[in-house]
């Protein structure tokens, strides 16, 4: 994505990326979020004009999950399980692609995406779920994970963490990589920016303002991002990275 406004000395990052995970499990494959899909690329339309001449996104069907997955030599169907960290619209363009992959969700993202409010609708795309996923709810409460409220969604090694305030059920997804590498969260829009999950944050002006606009609740959003900080700063086998920094990709992906 190319943001309006972007690059050197700009308010915004000159580019951003949608950070996808695929997960290979003993019982399958599984998504942690999904970026734009097929459809969005089909009709660019219905991800809006506005949200297009802002953000600026490359619609290509090669950068899809479902293309990458197929690059893997993996069949679609292998992905029987999609963890959203929430299901604003370059989120969850890809969940058509899926149709049959079960769909995890907190209740109450699940609600406000059913179910806007006035200041949520522009950020819902109804039709990026007409197929009639199989959600699966969880109630933002259980176990605990390095000090977070977590729910253990999929099992010991996949587990929900509520980092509400981008969204009304926004979550982190932590993913036991079972080996020396330890647990990835992948922490989504709960920040933008690759410094915000550092002592000494220094994100671009123009991001700060875009992440406190769309903010659902920003006192609980700022609250969560401190959290990360501390988690970071103290679980040395945990590598946090959200989903829009394009530094923390490039170093993930081992470029």
């Amino acid at each position: 994505m190319r943001p309006i406004g972007g690059g050197r000395g700009g308010l915004l990052p000159a580019s951003m990326v949608a950070h996808c995970l695929l997960v290979e499990r003993d019982r399958g494959l599984l998504l942690v979020d999904t970026g734009f899909g097929t459809a969005d690329i089909a009709d660019p339309g219905r991800l809006g004009q506005p949200f297009r001449a802002m953000v600026g996104p490359r619609l290509d069907a090669g950068e899809t999950a479902i293309a990458q997955v197929r690059a893997r030599g993996f069949d679609p169907r292998d992905v029987t399980d999609i963890v959203v960290t929430h299901l604003d619209l370059d989120h969850a363009g890809g969940l058509g692609d899926f149709p049959h992959a079960r769909v995890h969700v907190y209740d109450r993202e699940l609600s406000a995406a059913l179910r806007p409010g006035l200041r949520e609708r522009a950020r819902y795309v109804q039709a990026q779920w007409a197929h009639g996923p199989q959600w699966v709810t969880h109630e933002a409460r259980g176990d605990s994970w390095r000090g977070l409220r977590a729910v253990r969604a999929l099992g010991d090694d996949v587990v929900l963490v509520p980092l509400h305030g981008h969204t009304r059920g926004h979550a982190g997804v932590a993913v036991d990589t079972g080996g020396e590498d330890g647990w990835l969260l992948h922490a989504g829009d709960a920040y933008f920016h690759a410094s915000e999950a550092t002592p000494s944050p220094h994100a671009p002006v123009g991001l700060v303002a875009f992440q406190r606009l769309m903010s659902i609740d920003d006192r609980t959003r700022r609250a969560n991002q401190e959290r990360i900080r501390q988690l970071a700063a103290s679980q040395v086998d945990v590598r946090v990275f959200c989903a829009h920094d394009v530094q923390e990709f490039e170093e993930l992906a081992g470029r």
